[in-house]
Order: structure tokens, then sequence, then C-alpha cells
């Protein structure tokens, strides 16, 4: 880890415009937090409300752990009128809202940083895309990127507060789940490379629809700077819509010949996908440690990124072959049985299903491929649409058993039964309830795909499988995977 850039008071105020109360502090602050339990001394704490804390409610805690400057609400401070903390050597600062703030210092120490910025969003891959970016830029520069999922208003400012000066690029994610979000986000990095991932239907129950959805990731393309570049999907149907608003130029990645970074000679094998990487001045043969050719988009994203960064070819090459999935993101367990286990559960909408389905029955030859299915989450009025819609997939694509759990489960089976799958083949129940039955019913060389919503704790039928016990390790790892 390198040493974040310190902040002094002059550059809290410039940055937020807040109001002093308390003048008395540090010199410089190393750092800044919002959790109570892990703020370090002489660090800056944002007393944030979320929907269970608030953090004005561990003021008391924080002094006390030596924080050297307090950031609160202008409509809390009467609490904090007594509490001597010019004696206690604490600045203290008020402004009108606590998480605005916490953007407006982001935002500040990305144009003091002076570097450049790649911001990266998509309804799927976005994930994949900024850590296959990241290992490629690794190569070239000290590269800052995005940890887990801090992609919101609070994780992005977060991560940029992890500027240090030996940086020299940052790779950020950028979710949402309503309008307006994206357009606060790429305001606060200012991305010098905005990327696309793809366009589809994710978020409906904030958005309505999915040309909402498309509107809602174009704001990206909004705040890219003068002279920076729009990477889109040549082979997405609303990337190629929203391309029409772009003020910037657009580079384009696919697999069809509108695209300037493109990929022929796919193929797949095992935990392992192949294309030759086609630049205008290049070509290169690639082998992914990914499964599923859905991951080749996600390669070609990153590659237009690194090539607009002036990285070679064979760096770009490297960088992609030295990528690993990441935990919960079509990473694959074998078990000591010869069961392959595949974690798919961070998070699932219909777009992201269908290509984890088509890759699953795509891939696995002779071999059985076993969906174990939870629920897609805020999609609105088209829930039950989109769930039907997933079993049909399913049940014509080769799946050969289906476990479904959640509210959802009897919309999934009836798509299935629709295309013609039969009705012993579609196991509906609790986890508990599928993890025991697949226990018995899993042989050796079978697939097994996992996949929900975040919040469906999915991962527990990965965990049971996969991981307790040490009944596996990463196929990646294993001699004989």
């Amino acid at each position: 880890m390198k040493t974040p850039i310190p902040w002094t008071i002059g550059e809290i105020l410039e940055a937020t415009g807040g109001i002093l109360l308390s003048a008395s502090g540090p010199e410089f602050f190393p750092g800044v937090g919002i959790d109570s339990r892990k703020i370090q001394p002489g660090e800056v704490f944002v007393a944030i409300k979320g929907a269970r804390f608030d953090g004005h409610d561990f003021i008391d805690a924080v002094v006390g752990k030596k924080a050297g400057c307090l950031i609160i609400r202008k409509d809390k401070a009467s609490r904090f009128e007594n509490g001597n903390f010019e004696e206690k050597g604490v600045f203290v600062l008020a402004v009108d809202d606590t998480v605005s703030a916490l953007g407006e210092m982001a935002s500040f120490r990305r144009r003091k940083a002076a570097i450049p910025v790649v911001a990266i969003t998509g309804s799927t891959g976005k994930t994949t895309t900024r850590e296959m970016t990241a290992a490629i830029c690794r190569r070239k520069f000290e590269t800052l990127s995005t940890a887990g999922n801090f992609n919101n208003e609070i994780g992005l400012p977060l991560t940029l507060f992890h500027l240090a000066s030996e940086h020299r690029l940052a790779v950020v994610e950028l979710g949402m789940n309503h309008p307006g979000e994206i357009r606060r986000l790429s305001a606060i990095c200012s991305p010098d490379i905005g990327v696309i991932t793809n366009i589809g239907p994710a978020h409906l129950e904030g958005l309505g629809d999915i040309q909402s959805v498309a509107m809602a990731k174009g704001e990206l393309l909004e705040n890219i700077r003068p002279g920076g570049v729009a990477v889109l999907n040549a082979d997405d149907e609303y990337s190629r819509k929203v391309k029409e608003t772009a003020k910037s130029r657009v580079v384009l990645f696919g697999t069809g010949g509108e695209a300037e970074i493109r990929a022929e000679n796919i193929g797949i094998k095992n935990e392992t996908v192949s294309f030759t990487l086609i630049m205008p001045e290049a070509r290169r043969d690639i082998n992914l440690n990914a499964y599923g050719a859905f991951m080749v988009p996600n390669a070609l994203a990153a590659a237009s990124v690194a090539r607009l960064l002036e990285i070679d070819m064979e760096e770009i090459k490297a960088g992609l072959e030295s990528f690993r999935a990441v935990e919960g993101r079509m990473r694959i367990y074998k078990t000591p049985d010869g069961v392959y286990v595949i974690d798919d559960t961070y998070n699932a909408n219909p777009m992201s299903m269908e290509a984890a389905i088509r890759a699953l029955t795509g891939s696995t030859g002779k071999k059985r491929g076993i969906l174990v299915a939870g629920d897609m989450l805020e999609l609105g009025d088209s829930a039950n649409h989109y769930h039907e819609q997933i079993g049909t997939i399913a049940g014509s694509t080769g799946v050969a058993r289906l476990y479904l759990a959640g509210s959802y489960a009897a919309q999934v089976a009836k798509g299935a039964k629709a295309a013609g799958m039969a009705g012993s083949d579609i196991f509906v129940g609790t986890k508990t309830d599928i993890i025991a039955d697949l226990i018995e019913y899993l042989t050796e060389g079978d697939w097994v795909l996992v996949k929900g919503s975040r919040s469906t704790g999915m991962e527990d039928v990965v965990n049971r499988l996969a991981h307790d016990a040490s009944l596996c390790r990463p196929a990646s790892q294993n001699a004989e995977g």
C-alpha cells in the first residue's frame, strides 16, 4: 500500500466550503475515513448518516481515538457546542451534507493529483474489465484501482483518497441504481477515458426500462475531460445508440468490422478462453484464465484502454493473461470428486444470467451442466417476465438440471418447462434443500453454475460445495485443472 497524499485544513476548507467550528488541530491529516471503528490517529472523520447508523453518534469514540478533524452536518452542529474540541486539538468543520463533502474532497484530490483516470461502468462486466485493465496498466504505471465494490458515491471517494504521490494512473468503477448517479460519480472522478462495457436490463426498479438504463449509463460521456475518449461496445445495440451523444472521440471494441479493437477465432476449453486480439497495428493470440466467451468483450475493453495509454501489444497480452477471476465472478473451483463449481454469486441481472448460462452450456461438451439460480432483484414490474425468460433460456440451451430458490422460482420453472425441460429435472426449494440434493446428484465431470443477486446469499451453496473443510482449491491452482 502506498502512503496516501496527506490533507491540510486549508485544502479541506477549499474543497468543501465548510464552516470552521474548531480551529485547533494537527498540521496534516494522513487519511480520511467514515468508519469510527477504523479511524486512525490524526485522520479526518466524515460523519455519514446511513440506513442503519449515523456517524454523528460516534463522535466521542473517534475523538477518543485521536482523530485530527471532524466533518459534520450543519444541522447537527448544535449537538457538539460543548465538545471542547479546540482544547482536545481537533478541527471541526460543518457542511450542508457530509456525503456531498466527501465527493467534493475526492474531486479536489483527483484534480490536484493531475494523473489520467479511467472510469468503467456497464450493466455487466465492469468489475472484470476494471481488473483486466488494472492488470495491464500496472505493467507500465503505478496504478490505483477500485477495491471490491467501492463504486458508489461513498466508495468512489474512499478509493480516490488512496491516491499517493507515486500513482501515475487511476482505474475506477462506477456503479448505479438510479438516474443521475453516474453523472455525479463521473463529475467526481472527471475521467480521461470512460468505458461502458454494455447496456442491459439491470436496476429496472429504479430506472423503469432499458432505454432509461442507456440514458443513465450514457451520463458518463458528459464528464469525460476535453481531449478524452469514450470506449464503447460495437456489438451492443444500446451502446451504439449512446455513441451518438458523445462529445469526445469514441473508440469501439467488439467482434464486428466496425470495431477498431476486435476479437476473432474465439475458442473455449474448460476454464480458459482463447481469441486473437486485433488492433490496427498488430495482432496477438490471447489465452485468458477465465470462463465463458462473454469474458472476451471485457478483455477487448481493457485492451482498448491500454492502447489509448500507449501500452504496447506485448504488455497488453501479458497483462490479460495474468488476469485471474475475482471471487464471486465466474471463478471456478474443482472438488476432489472432479466436480467443477462456478461461483458467479456476486450479483445477477437478466443480461449476466443469460451470458453465464450460455457459457455453461456452450463449454461443457458431453459433461452435464447444472444451474443453481436465485432471484434477480431490482427488476420492478418486469421481474416475472425476465425470470420466466431465464427459465426459457436454461430449458432451451441444454441445462441438465435446474435448481431454483427464491420468490421467482416458479416463474423460472414455468419458462424452463415451456422450453421443453422435464419437470423431474427442475428442483425448487431452499438453499439447504438444494445443497442436500446436489450432494446426492453430482458426479465426476459435472459443471455447476451458481448465480443470483447479491442479497440472495447464493454463495452459501458455493461455500458448502467448494469451500467447506477445504474441499478444493481454485481450479487454476490445480495441476489437473
